[in-house]
């Protein structure tokens, strides 16, 4: 019994006698095998623990004879796993852990689906709202990139929106078909998910047949409207516009606008769109700018402009300047019409202060014809003729003052007859103390349309509509058209 004892007891397996090897290794980033540093290193079954150094490397010593899973964790990284086979003592392996971003197996958006204005959708209102599903697998946050072109040119319309799936567009035109999509990115991937795209119309251009100029922080706006008082705004309040006349064969309203240090003749679409200088050489200049008028030729192919003592015609293109007429006096020209026919063109000129005033007719030739209003004190302007060229529209400030302000005290609208020479007052019944400036004819030419506001200079212009009708004033009938507006245009 005791033999058998001994001999279980008696081995040559001690503690202190296993097998042993080394397993050696680098850790890589997956992609560009740069080397992690500072990679807990440990195996199962459980040996030691080590770190990588600066190159990525590692070393696990005495390592009993075994096969191991070698694992690889790092903040930020997937934990990562390498099998090694230590199959005798003495022997070393080399493995090498590849470990990929915590974010590699992230997933890009889904694909955003437009919700409204529905495909092919009409009638959508140029600040409009556009919407859409969206979400993201993995929860990220995602950013939404929304563009818009059109059917007509190149203009390309960009939002962005973070996390909404709406967004509200602004800038859009009318009687435009509009096509759109949603691009969706999370802050992991790279790639944009794009919905597919729809499209959409605005609103049809409105028939607003009414141009004015209205004084927004300090700047002329130009704004269109029709007879219900349905405003659109045309320029940006930032700049400052006036003076606006349409040509309905060009479908163009032409205006006056600022370009650096100089004012300069433009032309725009009638939705505002479109904007481009036409004048450049030469621009528009003379006594009070906001008092100069230009006048389109009825193809409307040119626009005729003063520059001080200077009478210019230039194609619409901003091509073909040319000088048509010049003062001989010196005096400047400060405004211009010119008949439906093309052969008649209606001139105001002053001095320097804006009197001294002369409104005369002259021919395709620079001739004079007729001498409709001088060798008188005070302001007028508003020239317009009739289309059959026998009547010509003006205002003149009745009370003769002048001033260093250029003050009217009583102006009213005169209509001066080619036949006869006699100019009818269409104003008798205007309200005292006030001024009618700024005249024209309406297309029947059974009205006039003209700015009125109190002669004290700083009361609210209001733009009104009477009715002509020289043999029997007392029954002509003013209404206020809009209200806060002055430089009307209607054709």
């Amino acid at each position: 019994m005791v033999g058998a004892l001994v001999s279980i007891s008696c081995s040559e397996d001690t503690i202190d006698n296993f097998e042993t090897g080394t397993i050696t290794g680098i850790v890589v980033e997956v992609g560009n095998n740069l080397p992690l540093e500072n990679v807990k290193i440990s195996t199962n079954p459980n040996t030691s623990t080590v770190f990588t150094n600066a190159e990525g490397e590692f070393v696990l010593e005495d390592i009993p004879v075994d096969q191991y899973s070698v694992q690889a964790e790092l903040d930020d990284y997937i934990t990562t796993f390498e099998a090694a086979d230590v199959p005798a003592s003495g022997a070393s392996v080399n493995v090498v852990l590849e470990m990929q971003v915590e974010t590699a197996n992230n997933r890009p958006p889904n694909t955003p689906v437009l919700v409204a204005p529905e495909d092919n959708a009409t009638d959508v209102a140029l600040n409009a709202t556009l919407t859409w599903t969206g979400s993201d697998p993995d929860e990220d946050a995602i950013s939404y990139t929304i563009s818009l072109r059109n059917n007509f040119d190149d203009e390309v319309l960009n939002f962005s929106t973070e996390n909404d799936t709406m967004v509200e567009v602004s800038g859009l035109r009318y009687g435009l078909r509009y096509f759109w999509q949603v691009g969706a990115q999370d802050d992991v991937n790279d790639e944009v998910i794009l919905s597919e795209i729809a499209a959409f119309e605005t609103l049809p251009l409105p028939d607003n047949r009414y141009l004015f100029t209205r004084e927004i922080n300090g700047n002329n706006v130009i704004f269109s409207t029709d007879e219900s008082g349905n405003e659109l705004q045309l320029t940006s309040s930032s700049a400052n516009s006036y003076r606006p006349r349409q040509n309905i064969t060009a479908d163009k309203i032409a205006f006056l606008s600022n370009s650096g240090s100089e004012t300069h003749l433009f032309v725009m679409d009638r939705d505002g769109s479109n904007i481009t200088q036409v004048t450049s050489q030469v621009p528009v200049n003379g006594f009070k700018l906001e008092e100069i008028d230009f006048t389109w030729t009825s193809n409307g192919n040119q626009l005729i402009y003063p520059n001080f003592n200077r009478l210019y015609a230039i194609n619409i293109n901003g091509e073909g300047l040319q000088q048509i007429f010049e003062t001989t006096d010196g005096s400047f020209i400060t405004e211009v019409v010119i008949s439906e026919d093309d052969s008649l063109l209606v001139l105001k000129t002053n001095d320097a202060n804006g009197y001294n005033v002369s409104v005369f007719t002259i021919d395709a030739l620079g001739n004079v014809i007729d001498d409709i209003l001088s060798g008188v004190p005070g302001a007028a302007g508003g020239l317009d003729i009739s289309v059959d060229n026998q009547s010509v529209l003006y205002w003149y400030d009745v009370s003769g003052f002048e001033s260093s302000n250029y003050r009217q005290l009583d102006s009213k609208i005169f209509l001066y007859n080619r036949n006869t020479g006699i100019a009818a007052d269409l104003s008798d019944n205007k309200p005292s103390g006030t001024n009618d400036f700024d005249c024209r004819f309406t297309p029947n030419e059974a009205e006039i349309i003209f700015t009125n506001t109190s002669n004290d200079g700083v009361s609210q212009n209001d733009i009104i509509i009477a009715d002509i009708n020289p043999n029997e004033l007392e029954d002509s009938e003013r209404s206020i058209f809009v209200e806060n507006a002055k430089m009307p245009d209607y054709e």
